[in-house]
């Protein structure tokens, strides 16, 4: 009697391995597909009608050299407003969203946003210095974004200072949250300061968030620098994997956890200044969009991360798309990301914390 008869196989656990490979491969095909459907609704969603033939036929026509096919004024909405207002929704939304994910990567901890080491507050207060000098829409977003980044450098110097005494995570998000409120402090005397005519009206829906005013050179401007930011954490995203275990382990297993937390902070910054200085402050994208990616793809870094960016740039688009066509007058997304990310992660609190396992 041969004694492997009694013996279980393990060949039923292949098709059980090679079925859930299928299902989290359709997911991220589905995921990667969304931004596509989402961007191709979004131009026909506004006051001005733009059908998708209609879409097609002048961008043909422009990129050929041909005439105007339809009327001017749906041609310039399309081209100089529409156009340039979904590609920001994209880059921001991305941006945000693989920020948030890279640091609640590196920090261990699901509460963090891109927000946790002073750039959104840093830039806010950036953004509305400028606007009490009257130094134009280039000055507000320059400022905001050296502001945005000169917050999170400000918040590593003490960091690093208070954390050789050990925990240097733990030192970083408190240093980070004492330097958000005192630039947020700053803001309200600027506000406290401003002219309430003019300059407070603006400062105050600054930022609430939004982007009606993005054109074709904020893109330029926009494009090369969320690109900058993303590729490094692209590129270095398995080794936010190591670091889940712990920093002790990490340093163990060959990593130079301080060289990777160094580039992950800098990209992410990098990512969150730019957003800022184009939308406004912007909430909550940056915390729930990881989340839900973890639900769908797990917390494998290595697919998270481009998941949370693509869903992230979905997410605000169809946010954006909201602000602009719910109402007669237009909703800053601030308040929209609020209202409807708020209760999304109070659910997420009550089903459980599948992917954080």
């Amino acid at each position: 009697m041969n004694p492997k008869r009694n013996q279980p196989s393990a060949m039923p656990a292949q098709p059980a391995e090679s079925a859930d490979k299928h299902k989290r491969a359709f997911r991220i095909i589905l995921i990667a597909g969304l931004p596509i459907v989402v961007l191709l609704l979004s131009f026909t969603v506004g006051r001005y009608s733009v059908s998708l033939p209609q879409m097609a036929d002048i961008i043909r026509a422009h990129l050929l050299g041909l005439p105007d096919p339809g009327p001017a004024s749906v041609s310039i909405v399309l081209l100089h407003v529409r156009i340039p207002r979904i590609a920001a929704a994209l880059l921001v939304g991305g941006a945000l969203a693989a920020a948030g994910a890279s640091y609640q990567g590196l920090f261990r901890n699901p509460m963090v946003s891109p927000d946790i080491l002073g750039a959104s507050a840093g830039a806010g207060f950036g953004a509305a210095l400028a606007m009490l000098l009257s130094l134009g829409p280039a000055g507000i977003q320059l400022l905001s974004f050296l502001l945005g980044m000169g917050a999170v450098a400000l918040t590593y110097s003490i960091g690093s200072l208070v954390s050789r005494r050990g925990g240097a995570v733990l030192s970083l998000v408190l240093t980070g949250i004492v330097i958000s409120t005192v630039f947020s402090s700053f803001t309200s005397i600027i506000k406290l300061a401003a002219d309430p005519d003019n300059k407070l009206p603006a400062i105050t829906f600054w930022l609430m968030g939004g982007l009606a005013l993005v054109g074709l050179n904020d893109l330029a401007i926009l494009a090369p620098l969320v690109l900058i930011g993303l590729t490094p954490l692209l590129l270095l995203r398995w080794k936010l994997n190591v670091l889940s275990f712990g920093e002790e382990e990490a340093q163990a297993l060959g990593v130079n956890t301080t060289r990777i937390r160094i580039v992950t902070i800098i990209c992410s910054t990098l990512l969150t200044a730019t957003a800022v200085s184009v939308s406004g402050m912007i909430g909550w994208v940056g915390l729930i969009v990881p989340h839900l990616s973890r639900m769908v793809v797990g917390p494998n870094y290595k697919v998270l991360l481009p998941v949370s960016a693509l869903f992230g740039a979905t997410y605000l688009l169809l946010v954006d798309d909201i602000a602009r066509s719910a109402l007669t007058m237009e909703i800053p997304l601030g308040i929209l990301t609020a209202l409807i990310g708020a209760p999304f992660f109070i659910v997420l609190l009550i089903t459980g914390k599948r992917g954080w396992e």
